[in-house]
């Protein structure tokens, strides 16, 4: 959940460490810190606050051909000074940055307290900088192995040598490392947006793997002390640019990203559609039709938003598969002991390929037998490259922590995988017509309801003074509430529940008073009904209604229309979705809130 940034090379290493971590503000964290090898040993500077802050604390004088830096997202230890990266041995010899948690922190930090050690920070972190420095190994690459080997727990990790400082040693396992390749020097990041300004080749280290990096290049070799070898890691040409992360004139990236969802929606299509036997061509999954009718149930595991598609996802199955399918938080899977069935396709839907969670879902998987199937936005991420086989979804770098475009192109994701496992059962060619052609229209119904964005802005200024909201859905309409729901708790800080609306009467509608407005999501399906009569209840009690909805609907019945293009039946809790986080948008930009860098909240979760 932290960015790590570090530099080797011939240039003064600041700016570069600075620009780094400020393009990984994205991720979320509460502190920031440098520590550069100069000519009279380690500077090092670092502040509780943002990179702004950082920037105003390191003296103009401070410069260093080699430097590591880093922002941290508090785990152990409240945001402070003394808790920010790097961190120091007692000599200030050795300097590490590290994402993740160690376990076993509380044991290391006694036995070293023990020693005489006097401890600087309450992180688990700071104890990896003091076992390399008491290390007795004569080379700080096999110093950081030794440390490594009496840790448990996750870490992506930097390490640098005052007394050698043209050499880091960097290491991985469940947190991503990535190297990159320049002329006569040499970058390495938590993540690929603090390279690309300076890269066009990165190297990605797998688990327990460890690189020895130098102005010169690189080497690679298992992490493992005991019988450590040398790996090949070739380097691979960038994914984005630098333009994919810049804001272009647009006031932050989540509008940026919401506006660019009409373009994200056609590259997850292009290519995917055929039209011959109107399905899905979905070749990165690698299945026969055979092997697809062979799958007697799906299991869709995501965190957060990835959960709530693949509720969307599951919905979309059964219906037009007609065979079980259902999510499930991956954050819980691996706790229960899962009964893993090789019939079941397991579906592992990430937006950044890194979140901790639902990567240990996968191993959990591959350890037990179960097929496994990737659904990411980063092609060289982790979770895609663990799983082998899966489904890209193609919106583009996202960086706003907010998903927008990400969580719709899951839900066009999970409406191919539904469509080519509904046409090889029982799906009618005209379905598949009818759903190929519903697909090929989403574009322009997202730059429809983009179109009526002041109308929606309108609306949830209306809203802003609310202290709770509540969101309610029915069959494909839940998860679409929960979306909703999700979206506005973490960007305008509204306290918001979604429930589903035949289970208002059951409970919640205790609430519902005319301080409590309700936003029903209503499409036009044969359940319309039912939810006007879950309208009608609310409206009983006083509560304002906003409907989210492309149905014609009576005359006065709600207080406030949000209206969208009518889409395909299945297809439309995608077009409802957008519509949701433009209210939300413009509800939490009322409030006045940081919309990019919710409190509290990252954007890669790679952390448990």
């Amino acid at each position: 959940m932290c960015g790590i940034v570090g530099y080797v090379g011939s240039k003064n290493a600041v700016p570069l460490l600075v620009e780094g971590l400020h393009r990984l503000e994205y991720r979320g964290y509460d502190s920031a810190g440098v520590a550069v090898a100069g000519p009279d040993g380690l500077g090092v500077h670092k502040t509780a606050g943002r990179v702004a802050d950082l920037r105003r604390v390191i003296p103009d004088g401070l410069v260093g051909t080699t430097g590591i830096a880093h922002t941290r997202w508090a785990t152990h230890g409240e945001p402070s000074d003394r808790n920010a990266h790097p961190h120091l041995d007692t000599k200030r010899r050795i300097a590490i940055v590290h994402n993740g948690v160690l376990e076993n922190s509380d044991v290391l930090r006694k036995r070293l307290t023990g020693e005489g050690v006097e401890l600087a920070s309450d992180t688990d972190s700071e104890v990896l900088a003091h076992l390399i420095a008491r290390s007795e190994e004569s080379t700080l690459e096999e110093a950081v192995r030794d440390a490594l080997s009496q840790v448990e727990g996750t870490y992506g990790i930097i390490a640098m040598d005052a007394e050698n400082p043209g050499e880091l040693i960097a290491a991985r396992r469940g947190s991503p490392i990535v190297l990159g390749l320049g002329e006569k020097e040499m970058l390495i990041a938590s993540d690929t947006a603090a390279l690309v300004r300076f890269t066009e080749q990165v190297i990605y280290l797998e688990d327990d793997e460890l690189a020895t990096v130098t102005a010169d290049g690189y080497r690679t070799s298992t992490s493992d002390s005991t019988d450590p070898r040398t790996t090949t890691r070739p380097p691979t040409a960038l994914e984005a640019g630098s333009v994919d992360y810049e804001l272009g004139g647009h006031p932050d990236f989540m509008y940026k990203e919401m506006t660019e969802q009409p373009d994200a929606v056609d590259r997850c299509l292009r290519g995917r559609l055929d039209r011959r036997f109107m399905s899905a061509r979905l070749d990165g999954i690698g299945l026969t039709p055979r092997e697809y009718q062979q799958i007697r149930r799906v299991k869709l595991l995501g965190c957060g938003s990835a959960y709530y598609a693949g509720q969307l996802g599951a919905e979309l199955i059964e219906q037009l598969a007609r065979i079980p399918a259902d999510a499930e938080p991956a954050s819980e899977f691996r706790y229960r002991n899962p009964v893993v069935d090789p019939e079941t396709l397991y579906v592992a839907i990430s937006q950044s390929g890194e979140t901790l969670d639902t990567l240990a879902a996968v191993h959990e998987l591959k350890r037990k037998g179960g097929r496994v199937i990737g659904l990411v936005n980063v092609v060289s991420s982790s979770i895609a490259r663990e799983c082998g086989s899966g489904l890209f979804l193609h919106a583009g770098p996202e960086i706003s922590v907010a998903a927008t475009k990400s969580f719709t192109n899951m839900g066009v994701a999970l409406a191919l995988l539904a469509l080519e496992l509904g046409r090889v059962r029982d799906l009618s060619m005209a379905d598949g017509r009818r759903l190929v052609d519903g697909l090929l229209a989403l574009p322009a119904q997202l730059a429809g309801i983009l179109g009526q964005e002041p109308g929606i802005a309108g609306i949830a200024r209306k809203y802003a003074g609310a202290e709770h909201m509540f969101f309610v859905g029915r069959v494909q309409g839940w998860p679409v509430a929960r979306e909703g729901a999700q979206k506005l708790k973490e960007i305008s800080y509204v306290h918001a529940e979604a429930y589903q609306a035949s289970e208002l009467k059951h409970g919640p509608l205790a609430l519902i008073d005319p301080e409590m407005p309700t936003v029903v999501v209503l499409p036009a399906d044969d359940l319309l009904a039912k939810n006007l009569s879950t309208i009608e209840e609310i409206k009983a009690r006083g509560g304002p209604v906003v409907a989210v909805t492309d149905a014609d609907l009576p005359d006065g019945l709600v207080t406030d229309v949000i209206r969208v293009p009518r889409a395909e039946r299945e297809l439309a809790p995608i077009t409802h979705s957008v519509a949701l986080q433009l209210f939300a948008y413009h509800l939490a930009k009322a409030l006045g809130r940081e919309i990019d860098r919710p409190r509290n909240l990252a954007k890669s979760v790679t952390v448990e």
